[in-house]
């Protein structure tokens, strides 16, 4: 572990969150049990940083010399948690008073302190964080997040599979056959269909029903009474004025179809002309809404109250549910993680019915149908660890956009990978971009992510100008002909050195100094570009850099 001065500062800056504690460190010695407390807390939680010697308004009052033993304190809360948490230590030093690092890991099970004590954190409605009991009731909560059990797998010991709606049973069969689902299912008697899909399984010689079948194929009442958290609404507005605002307690096939005959009603399609074929576009794509509500259904976490919000208003559509991520997903791995699921016995079902990508890859589909039509990509930003929300916004569609995709496709005979659509949609809205700035949005190494370009520049799509670090790519001269954009290409395909230059001194003799974001919008270049332009002058004589890090600007050397 290695925590420096700097990041520490800014944590202080910011205060306390629910991965950051900070404790005072009193004359006697914070006492140990609220020491072992508070990272029992934490590591029922998300895990985080506890900063000891620090007081709840951030300032620094320093530790007590028994603190200082870093060894043994790791040694006491090892042997005072059950199971054991193994932090990391660190001592840091700011304005001259010690301070005490405590690096507490994500547990990967229940942990208690030795004397019975279990804590998880949560954030108050003033949105400060405190340690709260852990009950009993919300372990399979908990559990269920991390991925240790498969709450939709559990049998309803109190029904009989008698208990089902053989009406819903058609219904699959229906589905199965409408969506493209598993076909061998079809031929099998009602009772075999039901153990293939895990919907009823045996327990003590009885056959009771799983909370997925529950779901799937309970009368309503029953799912109301075992399964309480089970509710859908859908909602329009225009303005302020809600035009529609439907609640859904129904077993899940018969909640999708009829939110989806709600959503279609509202898509709205225009065709253009491409060749020989008129082309639909409409406002929303509808398999990545499918997409999203059957992962809204299927991947939420139905221990908790809410729920799953489908909303659709000025700003475009929104589904959201309750629960976030499930463990190990993050707003940096959507695209590539492995697929999870909360419940994955209810995620099997739905994928073998056919309403879901059976590879597991539907965030895909989600991403290509805002892409493919030069929308922007799909935002999962207001995530947080309470709820997943999944925003498309409402936007005009990109038809000379839709045009380069669907003659790339019709010219190779196979559709644009989705890292590609990645890459296109950014270069189209930011002009020119290096490997590095593409990383984070197709969350691929840098390797993939060079092939993937090296590729788009061997179509004509895109050109490359540059080598090494400083290589940099834009949309190709045929496709801002394409466009239309002949001026657009001349100003994107840059400016040579020397002009380059030439613009940076004009820019400081008319300015008094330089930044680098200045001069990545000048002379549009990626920031290292930029970077490495404004060394090669400084070391040239020309300018000199002044102020330190992200505040550093350049003014003529006198």
């Amino acid at each position: 572990m290695n925590t420096n001065e700097r990041e520490i500062e800014t944590f202080l800056d910011k205060g306390e969150t629910l991965t950051v504690e900070f404790k005072s460190d009193p004359k006697g010695g914070l006492p140990d049990r609220d020491l072992v407390t508070a990272v029992v807390a934490m590591a029922n939680t998300e895990g985080g940083l506890i900063l000891l010697g620090v007081e709840d308004d951030g300032s620094v009052t320093g530790i007590q010399p028994r603190h200082q033993d870093t060894m043994g304190l790791k040694a006491l809360i090892a042997n005072r948690t059950s199971p054991s948490v193994p932090v990391s230590t660190e001592l840091i030093e700011l304005g001259g008073k010690k301070v005490l690092c405590i690096t507490v890991p994500k547990s990967q099970s229940i942990v208690s302190s030795t004397d019975g004590l279990v804590l998880r954190r949560r954030l108050m409605a003033s949105g400060r964080p405190e340690a709260v009991p852990f009950y009993p009731h919300e372990f399979v909560q908990r559990q269920s997040a991390l991925g240790l059990i498969d709450p939709s797998a559990m049998p309803l010991v109190s029904l009989n599979a008698e208990d089902l709606n053989p009406l819903e049973r058609q219904r699959i069969r229906e589905a199965i056959r409408r969506y493209g689902g598993d076909m061998s299912l079809l031929p099998l008697a009602d009772d075999e269909l039901d153990g293939a899909l895990g919907l009823v399984t045996t327990v003590e010689g009885v056959r009771r029903p799983t909370v997925a079948g529950l779901l799937i194929m309970g009368r309503e009442e029953m799912i109301r009474q075992h399964v309480p958290a089970h509710e859908v609404a859908f909602q329009v507005l225009e303005g302020t004025d809600v035009r529609v605002n439907e609640f859904f307690r129904k077993p899940l096939l018969q909640t999708f179809e009829e939110v989806e005959l709600l959503f279609k009603a509202r898509v709205v399609e225009q065709e253009i002309q491409v060749g020989l074929f008129r082309v639909p576009i409409p406002n929303f794509d509808r398999r990545a809404f499918r997409e999203g509500f059957i992962n809204a259904l299927v991947h939420r976490d139905y221990a908790r109250l809410g729920a799953v919000h489908v909303k659709l208003d000025d700003d475009g559509l929104t589904i959201s549910s309750p629960g976030g991520f499930v463990e190990g997903v993050t707003l940096q791995n959507l695209l590539v993680v492995p697929p999870r699921s909360r419940n994955p016995l209810l995620a099997d079902v739905v994928k073998r019915i056919g309403l879901a990508e059976r590879t597991g890859r539907g965030i895909d589909r989600i991403y290509e149908g805002m892409l493919r039509y030069g929308r922007p990509a799909p935002d999962y930003s207001m995530s947080d660890a309470s709820s997943v929300v999944l925003q498309m916004c409402r936007a005009e569609a990109d038809t000379a956009f839709l045009e380069m995709i669907l003659s790339y496709e019709a010219r190779t005979g196979v559709p644009m990978p989705i890292d590609s659509l990645i890459i296109l949609s950014r270069l189209r809205q930011e002009r020119r971009l290096t490997t590095a700035d593409l990383i984070q949005s197709t969350q691929k190494p840098e390797a993939a992510t060079r092939a993937t370009l090296e590729k788009l520049v061997e179509s004509g799509l895109v050109e490359a100008q540059g080598s090494g670090r400083g290589r940099s790519y834009i949309l190709s001269a045929k496709v801002y002909k394409k466009y239309g954009q002949k001026t657009a290409y001349i100003r994107q395909a840059g400016f040579e050195p020397i002009q380059q230059e030439q613009m940076v001194i004009a820019f400081i003799e008319r300015h008094g100094e330089i930044k680098r974001a200045d001069v990545v919008d000048l002379c549009h270049i990626g920031p290292f570009q930029a970077t490495r332009l404004l060394k090669r002058l400084a070391r040239e004589g020309k300018i000199e850099p002044k102020g330190k890090g992200k505040g550093t600007f350049y003014v003529r050397r006198s």
